[in-house]
This record gives structure tokens, sequence and C-alpha cells, in this order.
């Protein structure tokens, strides 16, 4: 293990190299059977598989691009993400309210988690520079999101922003990326469990009232609305792109983007359970290959962060509708799992103990 935290041991390095291998080809599979499911449930039910063909093949792309960037350039490259980002939150139409969107985490939630994403991307920077003084810079940049979901009116954003950048200090300290990993998967599924228990009417009266007052009564009956169709088809779903003609909450408001503002329940009511389960299977894998990086761990918690916090906002808005947000998925989780091509990465800290030993 040389200064830099990466392995030089060759017979180390083949072993990993052929893990991680592994591990994009079974997330090649994955989003694979999510495009394939798209158009079969498409072709049963009559839907437009479109948005999700876009979404899986935009991802796909960010990835690719995140994976050549992170191994040449590892710092610039996540600059280059970070502060484009920033950039598109301030300038994109949706950084501002549309006059159809009346609840809180529509397209601002789409700009919320642009800024995660670029928050991220910058912590991710700042733990892959070489020199104290650069990361400090970098962390007060990647801080600067929160100003700038201010300046675009997003309260989400100044907290998933703040709660990013509080994450990829805190992950100095953290020892088991495992530990770390499993502890955001649990946060987001939480989230998702609560957007269910919700839409299901599940929960008490009193955190109902609270989550409706926050969510909007017109979200929650979205949600119904979704639960409803997914009870009625449960294998194949209704087809994907066709809630919105099915939904009696959005035949009442023609003002609306047709969505159900869940990535969950949208899944659940468009494509059935099956779908569900690949939703969930894309981000369990996303999960596992930041586990498997040869990235310190403070570079995969910072990531794993602002990920997770996108994840969390899609269970309760319409995030991955937007391209730019599966794009800049796709880029860092690219650039957080990247192998380098040279023999002194910029990473201080070693990868932990199981790149050495194969143990979590």
């Amino acid at each position: 293990m040389d200064a830099t935290g990466w392995s030089t041991d060759a017979a180390t390095d083949s072993a990993l190299r052929g893990h991680r291998g592994a591990s994009d080809a079974a997330g090649v599979a994955v989003l694979g059977c999510c495009a394939a499911w798209s158009l079969i449930s498409a072709t049963a039910r009559a839907g437009r598989p479109e948005g999700v063909l876009l979404a899986v093949l935009a991802v796909i792309a960010g990835y690719a691009c995140g994976r050549i960037g992170g191994a040449l350039v590892p710092v610039a490259a996540s600059c280059a993400v970070g502060l484009g980002g920033l950039c598109l939150a301030l300038t994109a139409p949706y950084a501002a309210p549309a006059p159809d969107v009346v609840t809180p985490l529509g397209r601002v939630g789409a700009t919320a988690a642009l800024l995660a994403l670029s928050a991220g991307a910058l912590c991710c920077a700042a733990w892959s520079a070489r020199q104290r003084p650069l990361r400090v810079v970098l962390h007060l940049l990647a801080a600067c999101s929160v100003v700038v979901a201010a300046v675009v009116d997003s309260p989400a954003g100044i907290t998933v922003c703040a709660g990013v950048v509080l994450c990829s200090l805190a992950a100095a300290r953290v020892r088991s990326r495992a530990l770390g990993l499993t502890g955001l998967g649990l946060v987001t599924a939480v989230v998702a469990g609560l957007g269910v228990a919700l839409a299901k009417s599940a929960l008490p009266a009193g955190p109902t009232a609270s989550l409706e007052t926050w969510l909007s009564h017109r979200r929650i009956l979205l949600w119904r609305d979704a639960v409803h169709l997914a009870e009625a088809h449960p294998a194949l779903g209704t087809g994907p792109g066709r809630f919105e003609d099915l939904s009696p909450t959005l035949a009442q408001s023609p003002l609306s983007d047709g969505k159900p503002h869940s990535a969950v329940l949208q899944m659940a009511a468009e494509q059935g359970l099956i779908g569900v389960l690949l939703l969930a299977t894309a981000f369990c894998w996303l999960l596992y290959v930041l586990w498997r990086s040869a990235r310190s761990t403070r570079v995969v918690l910072a990531a794993g962060a602002a990920l997770t916090a996108v994840a969390a906002m899609a269970t309760v808005g319409n995030a991955l509708s937007f391209t730019t947000v599966t794009v800049g998925v796709g880029l860092l989780a690219g650039i957080s799992t990247a192998e380098p091509l040279t023999d002194g990465p910029p990473d201080e800290a070693a990868a932990p103990e199981f790149l050495r030993d194969g143990r979590g």
C-alpha cells in the first residue's frame, strides 16, 4: 500500500479489478433489466417507455463518463461536475417554481437534487486533493451550494446540501464504509416506507397531518391513486407513462406534469412489483459498487451521502424525471468508483481493509 492509500500489490490489484469488473457487469445487467421490463410492461399495457429508457441511458452515459474522468483527473472531474451542477441550478428553467407547481418538491425538488449532487461532487474533489489547504477551499466551495440553494429559494436544497457537507466532514472519522453505506441505505428505505405508509393511510393521525402540511394534500392524493393502481395491476402495472391517463386526481388538474411525485409509487403503479424490485435492486447495486470502490472511504461516503439525498427526494418527488439529475447521478457514481490509471492517485487515506483481505 503506497503513501497515497492505493494498493500497489499486483495480485491484490488483479483480484480487486476482477471483483469490480463483476460488479460493473451486474450493474449493466440490472439497468438492462430495468429497460427491458419497461418495454415488456409498455407492450402489454400500451404504455410509453421513453421516459424510463431515457433515464436508464442517462445514468449509463453519466457513469461511463464519470469513470473515465475520475480515473484520469479525479479532482478536476469532480470540480467540473460540482460547478456545472451549481451553474445549472442557477440558470435552468426549473430553478424557480413554475406556475403549475404548487407543492414544495416538484421542479424545485429537481433543483435540490442537482444541488445535492453538486455538493457531493465538490466534497469528493476535496477528499481527492493532496494538499490540505486545497481540501479546505473545496469544502468551502461545497458549502457554497447552501448559498446557491438559498438564492434559488429551495428550502429542500438548503437542507440536503448542508447534510451532504456535514456527512462529508464526518466521513473523516469513519473507518467502516460498510457501516456508513448501510446507514445511508436504511435512511432511504425509511423515507420510502414512510411514503408508502402515508399513501395507504397507515400512519397515526398526528404524523399524517404534519406530513400532509409539508407535502400538500394533493400530493398525498396522487400517492393514493398510485397505490390503488398498483393494487389493481400488481404484476405488469398499468404501463409506463399511463399514470396521468388513469389518475382521478390528475384528471381534475389540467396543469400538471402527470407524475405521482414518488419514484417508488410510480414504479408500482406503472410497472408493478417487478418494477419496484428492479428499482430497489439498482439502488442496492449502487451502494455495493461504492462499497467495492478503490477510492478512499471519505470519497465514497461523500458521494454516498449525495446519492442518498437524491434517492430520498425521489421517493417524495419527481427528481428522477429530469435528465440533468439522472446524468448527475451517473457522473457522481462513476467518479466515486473510478480506478486510477497511474501509480500515484490523489487520495490520501488508504482504502479500507476489505480491499486488502476481502472482508467488509
